[in-house]
């Protein structure tokens, strides 16, 4: 296992119990790769660099976890097809 951090954006028109479910399913992909979270991050909505899907705001989660490298690829292919996270970022974290 190694440490990975996630941080991906919402749209902004997903608020409350659709948000949280959001984060559920995000956390429940990592627990079907093998992996744990450790740790999860709520930054809030946050204005955007440039627009993205001509959305100019996004909420914001970061989370660290211990993911296998093998369930990544259905990490990321989870994340790219659900139309309710706008962007993410994987990056392996240095311990």
């Amino acid at each position: 296992m190694r440490r990975y951090e996630l941080t991906y954006i919402i749209h902004p028109d997903i608020i409350g119990d659709e948000m949280n479910a959001v984060m559920e399913q995000v956390e429940s992909w990592i627990k079907a790769g093998e992996g744990t979270v450790q740790k999860v991050s709520d930054w809030g909505r946050r204005r955007m660099a440039y627009p993205i899907e001509n959305q100019r705001e996004g909420h914001y989660i970061h989370l660290e976890a211990d993911l296998n490298p093998v369930g990544i690829r259905n990490l990321e292919r989870s994340l790219i097809l659900n139309e309710q996270i706008i962007r993410y970022l994987l990056i392996r974290a240095e311990n």
